[in-house]
């Protein structure tokens, strides 16, 4: 009881603080509830009766569906990562260590904008879980899959929330730009199987992430070990998500790629 009344005393202070913020009056920002009741019927629905409604049905063909969606998922992260880009440029921000300043600034709010549209970006990425189920793909369904959309939408939902600025700007522009990329890659695989001879790049997007998540580890490690006006405990959750992703993107990998390609060649 101690230790829940410590993190509501700390919810409470770090609301207060940031009740006068412009971001608080942005969509599903100011509470936690919309983010957090779509999260729940994110994994009922992966979970429960998602797969249950579809053993009655054939697998649906969304060919175009899914065309049209990577490819305006490839532009809304586009989007992000130039506007981050560029208002990072603008505000002359530092790396690894970047302080928050107040959203009043009209660079920060620019910054704070880019961040609050990630935020959605993850929100609407439930839609590649809904795509697995009703094309009956259950083997996506991995446990990496699932962890990574019902938790991402909530770091965020934090970071929008209490730290719309400053070196969470960092963690979202790496994010955005392997985005652009993986998107662009799912949009190409979904023309169908005459595009597969140009998509033997999927072992390198793989590694990328893997670049991706230890950048964001180091960049968390360094934050907190310095003398940094950037709070802690949100370099430490990086820190811990990161590691949690390295730890999961690894085991996909070797299981993918490097025991794989030794099964064939012992076959062989």
């Amino acid at each position: 009881m101690d230790i829940l009344d410590k993190i509501l005393d700390f919810y409470t202070y770090v609301d207060r603080i940031n009740e006068r913020s412009k971001v608080q009056d942005w969509l599903f920002v100011r509470s936690l509830y919309p983010t957090l009741s779509l999260c729940i019927f994110y994994l009922i629905f992966v979970c429960t009766f998602g797969l249950r409604i579809m053993k009655k049905f054939e697998p649906f063909q969304l060919k175009w569906i899914l065309v049209v969606y990577n490819a305006s998922i490839t532009v809304l992260n586009l989007h992000i990562f130039l506007e981050l880009l560029l208002g990072m440029i603008d505000a002359n921000y530092s790396w690894p260590c970047q302080p928050i300043r107040s959203t009043d600034d009209p660079k920060e709010l620019r910054i704070a904008s880019a961040l609050w549209w990630y935020y959605i970006s993850k929100l609407i990425e439930f839609l590649d879980t809904v795509f697995f189920v009703l094309r009956k793909k259950d083997s996506q369904l991995t446990f990496l899959h699932i962890y990574h959309h019902s938790t991402m939408p909530i770091l965020w939902w934090i970071g929008i929330k209490w730290v719309p600025g400053g070196s969470s700007a960092h963690a979202a522009i790496l994010n955005a730009f392997i985005h652009i990329i993986m998107y662009f890659y799912y949009g190409m695989a979904a023309l169908g199987p005459q595009y597969q001879k140009y998509l033997w790049w999927k072992k390198y997007l793989t590694q990328m992430q893997l670049i991706q998540f230890t950048i964001a580890l180091v960049m968390g490690c360094l934050i907190i070990n310095m003398d940094c006006d950037f709070p802690r405990w949100m370099s430490w959750a990086l820190v811990f998500y990161m590691s949690s992703f390295l730890i999961l993107f690894s085991n996909f990998y070797i299981q993918a790629y490097i025991k794989r390609v030794s099964s064939k060649k012992k076959v062989t």
